[in-house]
Order: C-alpha cells, then sequence, then structure tokens
C-alpha cells in the first residue's frame, strides 16, 4: 500500500471510522496489528485502495511511501501472551541490522515495565528476561562494548541493552528466523506461516469446525 499521485479520493470519515474499529478490535486481536499499523498511516489521505485493503484485510505490502521499517514485539508472561505492538518507526534504518536494533530497544521497554509491573504486586522475578533476536549483525552488536562506526547513529540503544546485558536483567537467545513470531507484526507473511505462528502464540477460531 502508498499513496498514489493521482488516487481516487474515498470518504475520509467512513475510512476513519472503519480504522478506528480495526483498533478496538486490535486490544484482543494481535492477528490484525500489523495490519492495523499498515492502514492507519492513510487516516488523512485515503484512496478507494486503501478502503478496499481495510475490507478485505489481506496482503499486505510493505510501506514504500518512505522505506521506514515496521517495529513489533509480544511479550508473555509464564508462558501466556500479555502485550504485543507494532509500529512503524520514526527515522529510516539503513541497515537491517539498525532496524531490529531499534525494535529490540522498543521491546525491552515494554519488558521492563511489565517488570516493574509484576514486582508492584509483589512477584519477585530472578530470572533474566529472554529478548529473542535472529539478526546476527544486531546480536553481535548488543555483546560487543567496542565502538563502531557503523553504531554511532544508535549508540543509545547499543548501550542501553548492553548495560541491561551486563547487569544480567536480560539475555538474548538466538533464534531462528522461521521460528520469530514478531514477523507477522513487522511484515506480510504467507497464510502458512501466519496460521502456525498464531498456534503458537495460543489463539484458535472458535467457530472453526471440529
Amino acid at each position: 500500500m502508498c499513496v498514489e499521485p493521482n488516487q481516487v479520493s474515498t470518504d475520509k470519515g467512513r475510512y476513519q471510522r472503519l480504522v478506528g474499529r480495526l483498533m478496538y478490535l486490535a486490544h484482543t486481536r494481535p492477528d490484525l496489528a500489523y495490519a492495523l499499523s499498515v492502514v492507519s498511516q492513510y487516516m488523512h489521505n485515503p484512496g478507494e485502495q486503501h478502503m478496499k485493503e481495510v475490507y478485505t484485510d489481506a496482503d499486505w505490502a510493505g510501506a514504500v511511501d518512505d522505506r521506514r521499517s515496521t517495529s513489533g514485539y509480544f511479550t508473555f508472561v509464564g508462558g501466556n501472551l500479555v502485550t504485543w505492538k507494532s509500529k512503524k518507526q520514526n527515522v529510516v534504518a539503513r541497515s537491517s541490522a539498525e532496524a531490529e536494533f531499534r525494535g529490540m530497544a522498543l521491546g525491552l521497554c515494554e519488558a521492563l515495565w511489565l517488570r516493574l509491573l509484576l514486582q508492584d504486586i509483589g512477584y519477585l522475578s530472578r530470572q533474566p528476561i529472554r529478548l529473542f533476536c535472529d539478526n546476527k549483525a544486531a546480536y553481535d552488536i548488543a555483546h560487543n562494548p567496542v565502538q563502531h562506526d557503523r553504531t554511532k547513529h544508535v549508540e543509545v540503544d547499543r548501550f542501553f541493552i548492553k548495560e541491561k546485558l551486563d547487569d544480567k536483567i536480560v539475555e538474548l537467545p538466538k533464534i531462528r528466523s522461521e521460528d520469530q513470531l514478531a514477523d507477522i507484526l513487522t511484515k506480510a507473511v504467507s497464510s502458512q506461516v501466519f496460521s502456525k505462528f498464531l498456534d503458537k502464540l495460543g489463539m484458535c477460531d472458535i467457530y472453526a469446525p471440529t
């Protein structure tokens, strides 16, 4: 999806109402998070093709208007999905490692907030937060204390993550790309992959025939 130079305008108010309904549903439907992050980018200037995408909720393409990456995370407590987010990054990433690094920092902030919330209600966890990463370059940068020219522009996130690693608050287990659940929050995937990940998230279709 993108803004076409000669796109046919559509009912802006109607489009915004439809996206608003998606926002409501997405509070309990993590499978809608990425689709919502895409269609909400066109709230101020929707075209007919955007209206069609809102209705069908299918086959979302990457944003091509500004080439910004999308961050996404799932957080689990005791094996149960608690929070999730799909958000377009504020700046253009110059590499996949940079995009991944910014996403890691976003997810870690959420996990730290949840950790403090659990402490407030009396649950003290001595286990480190497990932040799964499938990007080797980002993994290496997080563990390497040496400053590189290629990481200067993300050094705040780099030092933030490195500090938590050194304090044993977080650990970075490696994960295969094909097992990275957060992929459905950052890009369009095949229906087979989508269904597989929904099953791993504990989601099921209660209306499916048994």
